[in-house]
């Protein structure tokens, strides 16, 4: 099974039937919002889709305050395989600007005092899990395919900076990030993904640049021009996400 985390209201779209909703408890706590299940019909076949806002309904969670240990162990128990992840960033990279699409194929993680593991076992066990390579290579192969197919230009890879927000990082701080590498930056990518992996999860992320990173515009960061350039990219996502979603059933 597919599930998708990201904003509201993708799951809004004429391709999907909506079946149920269901509210998770896990060992870690509550999950950000109810799981919703969603049908999808391919090739005659009906099958099923979970959507998960990562920052509650409403976007009333900033970034290091999700519950990621039990967004990702719900959507597990919800009989969930693959996992593709929607993140609004910061660009940085050569043509990364506001308004492309990018499909990242590394990550370095700048976050601190976030819950990264469920390896706290009693008997003192740790799964030192691979993280050579953070996203599945198929995943991130069948969305390259599908965004292709929805005709819309987007960068095969680059690598994501993940900070810790919520504030918004200094001009120095971006410089750093490109010194050490980052094409993007943002602030939900960990420890999703690494928590997705140790669950056996594959994972992916679609990312949308919703803005120049701190102190490479000559104007100061806007959180209104920051929803906008989302909102004009919510259509396209969604046509992404319905051709993946088909690709991947």
């Amino acid at each position: 099974m597919l599930a998708i985390i990201g904003g509201s209201g993708l799951n809004q779209f004429p391709e999907l039937r909506i079946t149920k909703e269901r509210f998770f408890s896990t060992p870690y706590g509550d999950c950000s919002a109810p799981l919703t299940f969603a049908e999808i019909e391919s090739e005659g076949k009906i099958n099923s889709i979970i959507f998960l806002p990562r920052h509650g309904k409403g976007h009333r969670l900033p970034p290091h305050l999700i519950n990621y240990r039990a967004n990702l162990w719900a959507l597990k128990e919800a009989g969930v395989t693959r996992i593709l992840a929607i993140n609004a960033v910061g660009g940085m990279g050569v043509g990364m600007g506001p308004g492309a699409f990018v499909v990242p194929h590394q990550l370095i993680d700048y976050t601190w005092g976030r819950e990264h593991s469920f390896n706290f076992a009693a008997d003192g066990y740790v799964n030192h899990i691979d993280f050579t390579q953070p996203y599945s290579a198929r995943m991130r192969e069948l969305l390259i395919k599908a965004l292709n197919s929805a005709g819309l230009p987007f960068h095969p890879q680059a690598v994501y900076g993940c900070t810790q927000g919520p504030r918004l990082e200094t001009a120095a701080e971006i410089q750093r990030l490109i010194r050490d590498g980052c094409d993007l930056v943002g602030m939900t990518a960990m420890p999703e993904a690494s928590l997705a992996r140790e669950l056996g999860m594959e994972y992916a992320s679609l990312c949308l640049v919703v803005n120049w990173a701190a102190g490479l515009a000559d104007q100061e960061l806007s959180l209104d021009e920051m929803m906008r350039v989302l909102a004009a990219g919510i259509s396209d996502i969604k046509k992404a996400i319905f051709i993946f979603a088909k690709t991947t059933i």
